[in-house]
């Protein structure tokens, strides 16, 4: 349990709650212990899913600007190296990730929503990468999973001009998977990841892995990535349960150990 991020577990859901009010700002101290949450959640195989959640007023504003505009070149380099540490460590976690946003998502806390599998905005959220606006570029990702998300001339023109996107076009332009009405993104997030909770946590993994691999390599690479991935579930209770299951009672029917 930590100061600023903690995880609540219920049942087969963890929810990584950022708690750093005002704004949930990243901070030296919230990035460690998003860290530390990351590995928790992977680590423990009765958590089969996860939703990321900063409360019901703001997702994250983003890095501390006061810490960082103290920060030269030296200390940032260090800094900016743990920061994406903390964010490759959720975008790595291997089980469905759902980021459900309220408020606010800019600069590093849209880096932290992009790390999930899915996001859930609120209608009246707003999500965007800012930094130009300091003079700056996004240092946490957004170069590079924003535009493998929404496409490079997009990713540019938020980039480019730092503006905030309102959920509705945040939906459009494929940022976000769902709006719903503010009071609503924690359990529309709920729901969605419990479709995922109770299937075969290994072979989920190996479909994240495969995906997520996929997406920074070549075709034929990719391809011989989704072969070992496939062929190594073989090995699995769960792959026979489901086969078995298939074979007597037809498709949709096995129940999953996680094994």
């Amino acid at each position: 349990m930590g100061e600023f991020v903690r995880v609540e577990a219920d049942q087969a859901v963890a929810t990584i709650r950022l708690d750093r009010p005002p704004m949930n700002a990243l901070s030296d101290a919230v990035q460690a212990e998003l860290l530390a949450a990351a590995s928790q959640v992977s680590a423990d195989p009765d958590i089969r899913a996860v939703i990321l959640w900063g409360g019901e007023r703001v997702f994250a504003a983003g890095a501390d600007i006061k810490e960082m505009s103290a920060a030269g070149t030296v200390r940032m380099d260090r800094q900016s190296k743990r920061l994406q540490d903390a964010l490759t460590a959720v975008a790595r976690i291997g089980k469905p990730v759902v980021a459900a946003i309220t408020g606010y998502a800019l600069g590093g806390g849209l880096e932290l929503a992009l790390c999930a599998d899915f996001r859930v905005a609120g209608q009246g959220a707003r999500v965007g990468q800012p930094e130009i606006l300091l003079g700056l570029i996004p240092g946490a990702g957004g170069t590079q999973r924003l535009p493998r998300l929404i496409g490079p001339a997009r990713a540019k023109d938020l980039i480019y001009t730092g503006r905030f996107v309102a959920a509705a076009e945040a939906l459009a332009i494929g940022l976000v998977d769902q709006v719903v009405p503010d009071d609503q993104v924690y359990q529309a997030a709920r729901e969605l990841v419990a479709r995922y909770a109770a299937g075969p946590a290994i072979a989920l993994q190996a479909a994240k892995r495969a995906i997520d691999q996929g997406l920074e390599t070549d075709i034929e690479t990719g391809l011989e990535i989704e072969r070992l991935n496939f062929t190594g579930l073989f090995a699995t209770e769960d792959a026979s349960a489901g086969m078995r299951s298939f074979v007597e009672n037809g498709p949709g029917k096995a129940t999953f150990s996680g094994r």
